[in-house]
């Protein structure tokens, strides 16, 4: 059901002809939805939409205001574009007048459940099914908390609005633009959700640290019955979502954190946004049976019957399912954990180069969260075998505003003078590389794990790569040995130190931009 505030709580300068539909609930936001024809129902009641053009984030389109705020501290360049001041404030007027007369769907939601770090937040979105995606993802708050809401950003959302970009000063007619001085997300052109949540994501990214001292983390976090916490970084394909979600600890959160500066982590978000390719029950249970009324299913295709076909790529490879968090069974709730006991750096290297398991000294974890490396398999054609090194700064390189440095100084500064443990987990190749080794056994890379976690390991013998000075694990109960040393899994022994080698340059090409503004004792961290 609807909430009525009162006129002065959802007075929205700009938009004075407008009606507004706020605080909505999930089974009347799907309702219109039908009503409007921005989505279909599946079999069991769940809305999936189409996002239109764009089924998923655009990198090149999203734009950060310089501005008295930014203009010092923001790291400027192809990740972090900048748009000046005065184009901002036209084509947000240009916006409003757009979104003028329409009725609107407006929420208030929080970011961040650290009280002392939270942010407040309106959305006002053009479609109701985008509000739905809201509702599922930020933090909602209590009816008294509704009653003395006063949100600091905004959140303005005109997928139907397309830009002019020679009048506008855009690459092209979609974009989300982050002003920290208006303290506002623009985004017009595109109906892609993620946008909306990896907008606060770096708006996060730049306030915790020069706010607050809290270090923000695009990882997923657990807490186990001893009451540790753990968290999982990594790229896409590498293992986050399946490893952290273990049914024998809880899950904080799946994707985005911070670490509050008296060593509290927290979640950003009240939901989970899930890709949902191939997904099945026995793969990813707690993701597929959290798929019911109240979700919101996107560019997933569905048979005759309205049953989804997860195996289906025709409209994109990228379909995703959002939900609330506790759509799910095993949960923290509010969701925050202590200091992390054990952090893990997971990365699918189809080079079949990295160890399974290593430690990692506290610069050595700077380098490597400064790096965010994995290797994708290139394609799925006849004939390619070639795998392709992505580096992704902070296992998050698209949402951070400031200079890796910075946020790799700070973790380092957590670190210090405490007993946790980075480890560098291979969730990749062994034997060779793609197309002549094989995966490392998911079985095996879950026992090492949880051998970590467990403490089996804190007096496990080790051997230190000459390359890359990586303490690789030596020895671990239930993992067979002869798998622990990659090199030995190679039957071409000269093969490995030359794919070592190439690996290792690759690292050092990669960590060249970051120079710079990194300190020596992170440099010297990297392969010799």
């Amino acid at each position: 059901m609807s909430r009525t505030p009162s006129a002065g709580a959802l007075s929205i300068s700009g938009l004075d002809r407008a009606s507004f539909s706020y605080q909505l609930d999930p089974q009347t936001l799907t309702k219109l939805a039908l009503e409007m024809g921005r989505g279909t129902l599946t079999a069991n009641g769940v809305l999936n939409i189409p996002t239109g053009k764009f089924t998923g984030r655009s990198p090149e389109d999203r734009f950060i205001v310089r501005d008295a705020h930014t203009e010092d501290l923001v790291w400027w360049g192809k990740v972090n574009i900048p748009f000046e001041a005065d184009a901002y404030r036209a084509l947000k007027a240009r916006v409003l007048d757009y979104l003028n007369g329409k009725n609107l769907y407006v929420r208030d939601a929080f970011a961040g459940a650290e009280p002392s770090v939270q942010i407040s937040l309106r959305v006002i979105n053009e479609f109701p099914e985008h509000n739905l995606f809201c509702y599922n993802m930020f933090l909602r708050p209590t009816a008294t908390e509704l009653e003395h809401v006063n949100p600091e950003w905004t959140i303005l959302h005109a997928p139907g609005f397309e830009a002019d970009p020679q009048r506008d000063g855009t690459r092209q007619g979609n974009f989300a633009i982050l002003s920290f001085d208006d303290k506002t997300i623009l985004i017009g052109g595109t109906g892609y959700t993620g946008e909306m949540k990896k907008g606060i994501f770096s708006a996060l990214n730049f306030l915790l640290p020069t706010q607050h001292h809290a270090l923000p983390m695009h990882c997923s976090a657990n807490l186990g019955n001893d009451g540790a916490t753990a968290l999982f970084f990594g790229l896409s394909g590498t293992g986050k979502t399946t490893l952290s979600a273990d049914p024998n600890r809880q899950l904080i959160g799946d994707d985005e954190h911070g670490w509050t500066p008296d060593g509290r982590i927290f979640n950003f978000e009240g939901g989970c946004y899930a890709k949902v390719i191939d997904l099945t029950e026995e793969k990813e249970p707690d993701i597929f049976r959290a798929i019911r009324p109240g979700a919101l299913l996107e560019n997933v295709v569905l048979d005759a019957a309205g049953v989804p076909d997860y195996t289906s790529k025709k409209i994109t490879e990228n379909t995703r399912v959002s939900y609330p968090i506790d759509f799910i069974d095993n949960i923290v709730l509010p969701s925050q954990g202590p200091a992390p006991k054990h952090i893990f750096f997971l990365t699918a290297d189809a080079y079949g180069i990295l160890p399974p398991l290593s430690k990692l000294t506290r610069a050595q974890a700077a380098y490597h969260f400064m790096s965010g490396y994995t290797a994708k398999v290139a394609g799925t054609e006849a004939g390619v075998t070639e795998p392709k090194a992505a580096f992704s700064a902070c296992f998050g390189a698209p949402f951070m505003p400031l200079h890796p440095s910075a946020y790799a100084e700070m973790l380092m500064r957590k670190l210090e003078g405490t007993d946790i443990q980075v480890w560098l987990v291979n969730t990749g190749w062994t034997g060779g590389a793609y197309g002549t080794g094989h995966r490392i056994s998911l079985k095996n890379t879950r026992r090492l794990i949880q051998a970590a976690m467990s403490g089996e390991l804190d007096n496990a013998p080790t051997a230190t790569d000459a390359r890359f000075g990586l303490a690789r694990i030596a020895a671990c109960p239930d993992v067979p040995t002869d798998i622990l040393d990659p090199r030995e899994t190679w039957s071409d022994k000269a093969a490995y130190d030359a794919g070592a080698e190439r690996l290792a340059g690759l690292f050092r090409d990669n960590f060249a931009k970051f120079e710079a503004g990194t300190t020596d004792e992170i440099k010297a961290a990297g392969p010799r």
